[in-house]
């Protein structure tokens, strides 16, 4: 209701039936509406409450040509015109028109008909116009607050009337009538001016003084309100509205107060808990030191304007927090996940149901050998921020503690590291049916718990393992694949050759496999148009690392049939063939213009390397140097013994092992550049016979 505050108008349904109450004190208090004494006629209505009562329809008009179903005004605060019926419960049928003049405790019926009514002159001249589908010429005016009405005519025309509209402004006495003549006709806008009505200005004399009340109550709000009313009598145009003359704050009393949250009202009048409600759960967010509202199932209506009274009984009052030791507490990290990356920022919130964490200690270990502390919340208001340097699972525990107990809680994080790079160490080439080991290789090497998939060749189901390495047999010849990213190829016989570059060759090598798989299509086309054999014969694998090197193998030629066309000795001849084309000179490549690199042989061997990584192949490089150097300082002690004085006692005692381990064949084998005639045969090693002498 507009000008008077706390006061609404709401329909309510009850066991099916739609009732209209009222309320003065913004919802915390409702009634029905008492019905008219008597009707249009003046015959007595014979209504009971709560039996009986007025029932009003509340649609407020959206369209600013029509009023509505009721309508109020600020600067008329105690009129109400509404449309509704007389009974049990809110009809569509039977409408009448309805007005209250002392803001709702006492109604009138105006009309039998629905009309649409205007407020002129703040209150002061009420304009109804009929609601119907015919034309019609004439409206009606009240200047007594709807108590009685004048017919008057607005034009000579009947007029079908689409919507009316009052003049902006508090003083306006001017309306305009929209509508149209015939359903041919164009629009027709009449203009309504009531000034000459009247011949004065109201006077101070021709008002009086009206208390706001509900139902003899004078406290509404809290608040004693007076307002002036012109005397039903004076005919007069007031001008501008004065509002209240006086407001008088009342006695605060139990109906000033509502129900607090929480709290609900019981049939004797009490506000007491909910029963989902827990009143003490308000010192849970409390810090021990501070003070919370301790509530007395009571609060102040809102906008209430009352004193004194019983206010300091219903008003909530400070309370002092309890203390309580730390419960519920728990650790989490601000994204509420339980992985980690290695190398960033980790974010853990510390939370507590039950406690303060600003007067208490707390201690975070995060697992990792590293722990922090902190006195006050002020520190972990934002998170407590941890980097891990390493991979792994870790056990974060957090510890809070005050002077009336403590608690703890645990979590688990997994920190990871993002896989960039994995490389397949394996042999290019091997034996048939002999066991190969495959070696996945990460970058970086810690990344945490991993699942390794291997495919076999054409298998259906892959191998899953824990382990990056694997040890495997192939019983067929001929090129199988490993996880579709390696070949290997599988033979009962074959050789391989280290190979060596020029040295220039190390300034161009970016240590990349796809620069390693170029460079050895290069050196494989070199090494084929130089010996003039198939491309099939032979493999070609640069290997990781500096210097630059490579694995030649020399494989057995399988024709479509399936049979090896080339054997053991064919190998071998292929192999001289390339040693004798290496050691010439004869194998370069251009690796762009104007740089030009050779090929060198290295060594010999009857198997492939199984280990091709950098560190190993220069394990393997030292220890064949190593066998070099004892083999010739052998050959020197057996060729020059006789003239190292030192060494005559000892020859003289291992002269029959001698004889027994050293062979012709195993000559041959051990020192094959050694000239034939150079060479000591047993019977001349046994015939050789050492003095031996006393020293000293």
């Amino acid at each position: 209701v507009a000008g008077i505050k706390g006061m609404f108008l709401a329909n309510k349904k009850i066991d099916n039936q739609v009732k209209t109450f009222i309320t003065y004190n913004k919802g915390r208090d409702w009634s029905l509406l008492q019905a008219p004494e008597t009707d249009l006629r003046g015959n007595p209505v014979h209504c009971v409450l709560p039996y009986c009562s007025l029932h009003l329809h509340l649609k407020v008009s959206e369209n600013p040509y029509t009023s509505g179903n009721i309508a109020s005004r600020d600067t008329a605060p105690s009129i109400i015109v509404a449309s509704g019926n007389i009974g049990t419960e809110l009809s569509d049928s039977d409408i009448s028109m309805f007005v209250t003049s002392d803001a709702g405790n006492t109604w009138r019926q105006i009309f039998e008909e629905e009309h649409s009514v205007l407020y002129l002159d703040q209150g002061g001249v009420l304009v109804a116009i009929k609601h119907t589908s015919l034309p019609i010429r004439h409206l009606w005016l009240s200047f007594d607050e709807g108590r009685s009405w004048s017919k008057y005519s607005f034009t000579s025309l009947p007029l079908f009337v689409d919507g009316v509209l009052g003049e902006p402004g508090e003083e306006t006495l001017i309306m305009t009538v929209f509508g149209h003549f015939s359903h041919r006709s164009e629009w027709q806008l009449v203009k309504v001016d009531y000034k000459s009505i009247f011949d004065r200005r109201c006077a101070e004399e021709d008002y009086r003084p009206w208390q706001l009340h509900s139902q003899g109550e004078a406290c509404i709000m809290g608040a004693k309100r007076i307002y002036r009313k012109r005397k039903s009598e004076k005919k007069c145009m007031q001008g501008k509205y004065a509002g209240a003359m006086t407001s008088e704050p009342c006695v605060c009393t139990e109906a000033d107060f509502d129900c607090d949250y929480g709290y609900e009202r019981h049939s004797n009048g009490q506000c007491l808990p909910a029963f989902w409600y827990n009143p003490s759960s308000l010192s849970k967010d409390c810090s021990l030191g501070q003070s919370y509202l301790n509530s007395t199932g009571y609060r102040k209506v809102v906008s209430n304007n009352c004193t004194d009274g019983v206010r300091e009984r219903y008003t909530a009052k400070p309370q002092q927090c309890p203390g309580k030791p730390p419960q519920g507490l728990r650790i989490i990290t601000s994204d509420g996940k339980l992985t980690a990356e290695q190398g960033h920022n980790v974010t853990f919130l510390v939370q507590l149901e039950e406690g303060d964490l600003q007067r208490s200690l707390i201690q975070v270990d995060f697992g990792d050998g590293i722990a922090v502390s902190y006195a006050n919340l002020s520190s972990t208001e934002d998170g407590i921020k941890h980097i891990y340097q390493n991979v792994g699972i870790f056990r974060v525990t957090a510890l809070v503690e005050n002077s009336l107990g403590s608690d703890n809680a645990v979590l688990y994080l997994h920190v990871t590291c993002p896989l960039e790079h994995v490389h397949l160490s394996l042999p290019f080439v091997t034996t048939k049916n002999k066991e190969v080991n495959a070696t996945a290789v990460l970058w970086p090497s810690q990344v945490g718990t991993l699942t390794y998939v291997w495919w076999f060749g054409n298998n259906t189901e892959p191998l899953i393992t824990l382990e990056g390495s694997i040890t495997f047999t192939f019983s067929v010849e001929g090129m199988n694949t490993i996880t579709d990213t390696k070949t290997i190829a599988v033979y009962e016989q074959f050789q391989s050759l280290r190979l060596s570059f020029s040295p220039n060759l190390d300034d161009y090598n970016p240590d990349i496999p796809e620069w390693r798989r170029d460079i050895s299509r290069v050196i494989k086309r070199a090494l084929v148009e130089a010996i003039g054999i198939s491309s099939k014969h032979i493999l070609v694998a640069v290997l990781p690392g500096l210097p630059t090197s490579a694995e030649l193998f020399i494989l057995p030629y399988q024709d479509a049939t399936g049979q090896n066309k080339r054997r053991a000795a064919d190998l071998e001849q292929i192999s001289e063939t390339l040693i004798q084309k290496l050691n010439q000179n004869l194998v370069h490549f251009e690796l762009k213009p104007g740089v030009q690199i050779l090929v060198h042989a290295a060594h010999l061997t009857a198997a492939p390397l199984a280990d091709l990584t950098p560190s190993h192949s220069g394990s393997a490089m030292l220890m064949l140097l190593s066998v070099v150097f004892v083999g010739l300082a052998v050959f020197v002690i057996y060729k020059f013994k006789r003239k190292i004085p030192g060494l005559n006692i000892y020859a003289q005692m291992q002269n029959e092992k001698d004889q027994e381990m050293v062979s012709p064949v195993s000559q041959r084998e051990s020192i094959p550049n050694v000239p034939q005639s150079e060479l000591m045969s047993p019977e001349q090693l046994v015939d050789e016979k050492l003095e031996v002498q006393p020293i000293g």
